[in-house]
């Protein structure tokens, strides 16, 4: 008498609650308390620029899966596009017109991530991508900055005002102010040298809990690193690439410093000001962009900081978060073919491994 055995229903493999809109969810989670930070220290000009652009790509998400014959709701609540909208609004000048945020996030849906296929299947960053074009089309917009004009704070504009700089141009000369980076690299290209230009200055103190003019992303470096922190705790990210980004960025500016401490600055200056922690755990960290073996991983960090000290120290760009970025985005294909990771069975050059041999080796 025989006894069937009922089939299996699915194959016996345990299943983690992963999904892109989880993932993205988390992403904007860790996102949040930065954020807020940032929009409460600029005001209502920042917080309708940032509106603008996440309204903005997620209409152009939508045009682009109606003209693919795409479904929209499905695409759209997945979370991908907003997260797009948020990165590329936290890299743009709070003060900066609305039309940078509508031009920059019709770049980064349409021309960085529809134009190649939708998601998961972009070679480059498509918040990366719109910063960088933005930046070089529209140099003047993307470089005039503010100082920090606390929301509801006296002498601030308010919503009314806030509606006038952002859609109707008014001027913010009152408000102006210079980037960190832009101002150091400024007095040493005009001579000067760091003991005169950081004291009083500059702290890192000062950096960490954001209280300098800068995009929303070069708020407080804190924050973003708290949120970096609970990413890696999820298990969203890995350790891998913002360890290798921001050590190798570290041990350049160390060394740099320790051969001219007048003229390069050190590596604590490098680590907190600008997009630096931004870039090493939200935007360098994406998985699309980013190679799939842990070693590939390290290498892509490294190449990003790398490639961020050299653009910050020698090209006519104080901050290199974007462009460095970019760059290692092109070399991600490269990094994976020669550095894959070992499938279960084979070595790491893809031959089968003589289990045989091995066991009789092993007797």
């Amino acid at each position: 008498m025989s006894i069937e055995t009922p089939a299996p229903n699915a194959g016996p493999f345990a299943h983690e609650r992963v999904s892109i809109s989880r993932t993205m969810g988390l992403v904007m989670l860790a996102l949040l308390p930065a954020t807020v930070f940032s929009l409460w220290q600029f005001g209502w000009p920042a917080i309708y620029l940032f509106l603008v652009t996440l309204v903005t790509v997620l209409l152009a998400e939508a045009a682009c899966l109606r003209i693919a014959g795409k479904p929209i709701r499905p695409f759209l609540l997945d979370g991908s596009a907003v997260l797009t909208g948020w990165l590329l609004a936290m890299t743009l000048p709070p003060w900066a017109p609305w039309w940078t945020g509508v031009v920059g996030g019709l770049i980064a849906i349409i021309v960085a991530k529809q134009v190649f296929g939708g998601i998961g299947q972009n070679l480059f960053n498509p918040a990366m991508v719109a910063r960088v074009a933005l930046l070089i089309s529209f140099p003047l917009e993307l470089t005039r900055f503010v100082n920090p004009a606390p929301l509801f704070a006296a002498g601030s504009p308010d919503w009314l005002q806030g509606l006038a700089i952002t859609f109707g141009g008014q001027s913010t000369d009152a408000y102006s102010g210079a980037t960190l980076l832009g101002h150091v690299r400024t007095e040493l290209a005009q001579g000067h040298v760091l003991s005169e230009i950081l004291p009083g200055l500059y702290t890192p103190l000062t950096d960490a809990v954001g209280t300098f003019s800068g995009s929303l992303g070069e708020g407080s470096a804190l924050l973003i690193l708290l949120g970096g922190l609970f990413l890696i705790a999820k298990r969203v990210i890995t350790w891998h690439i913002p360890l290798a980004m921001l050590g190798t960025l570290a041990l350049i500016a160390t060394l740099m410093h320790v051969i001219d401490p007048e003229h390069y600055t050190g590596p604590l200056y490098h680590l907190v000001s600008g997009a630096t922690l931004l870039g090493a755990f939200f935007i360098a960290t994406d998985l699309v962009t980013s190679p799939v073996s842990l070693r590939g991983q390290i290498l892509f960090g490294a190449g990003c900081g790398l490639l961020v000290y050299v653009i910050r120290t020698w090209t006519g760009y104080p901050e290199g978060v974007a462009f460095a970025v970019l760059l290692m985005n092109a070399c991600t294909p490269l990094i994976d073919h020669y550095v894959r990771p070992r499938v279960y069975g084979r070595n790491r050059k893809g031959s089968p491994i003589e289990y045989a041999d091995e066991l009789e080796v092993s007797r």
